[in-house]
């Protein structure tokens, strides 16, 4: 019972559907710089991300070239954390922006990495037929200023920015307006 929610994220993720055409190019990505946590400022929720807080995405290379991929998550501030475990895989050709996502066999999802950072704080991610979206950041606390800014620029990658919520990373943010 434990496989099931990634099984069930994976399919949603990877459900079948032309993405959005003209589009820009996607980011080029230091796979090396990407490895760490990511906090997961904001997304495009699904069922099996709503009610999360304190989530964060922790990537770590292989020596095989895959990547380690671990979503950490609490179901609320007062509740232990919980992990879910899965590899990751970057298509050949991709300058490192599309991967391939496995938290159990033989299910995966497509994942592109759309911007970045040049110094590696932000990024935005979707799926490829931009119906799921996340803004990450390596820092939990976020300016409203550049959290703004940075919401816009999912309209060029055809991601709606009124879709995404804010996830709250500390408790005083549950419960405020925009957040899930």
């Amino acid at each position: 019972m434990r496989l099931l929610p990634p099984i069930l994220a994976l399919f949603l993720l990877g459900c079948a559907s032309a993405p959005p055409r003209d589009l820009p190019p996607l980011a080029e990505v230091d796979l090396p710089r990407f490895m760490g946590a990511w906090h997961v400022i904001a997304n495009v929720p699904y069922w099996l991300e709503e009610g999360k807080v304190a989530t964060r995405d922790e990537y770590r290379l292989r020596e095989d070239g895959r990547i380690e991929n671990v979503y950490v998550f609490r179901r609320g501030f007062d509740r232990p954390e919980k992990r879910w475990e899965g590899v990751s895989t970057v298509q050949p050709g991709s300058d490192g922006a599309r991967w391939s996502v496995q938290f159990v066999w033989p299910f995966s999802a497509d994942l592109e990495v759309l911007e970045i950072d040049p110094d590696y704080q932000w990024a935005l991610l979707s799926n490829p037929r931009r119906s799921l979206a996340w803004l990450l950041a390596r820092d939990p606390a976020m300016s409203e200023a550049r959290y703004a800014e940075l919401v816009q620029r999912f309209r060029r990658h055809a991601v709606d920015p009124a879709r995404l919520l804010r996830v709250p990373q500390f408790p005083e943010q549950v419960g405020q307006p925009g957040f899930q």
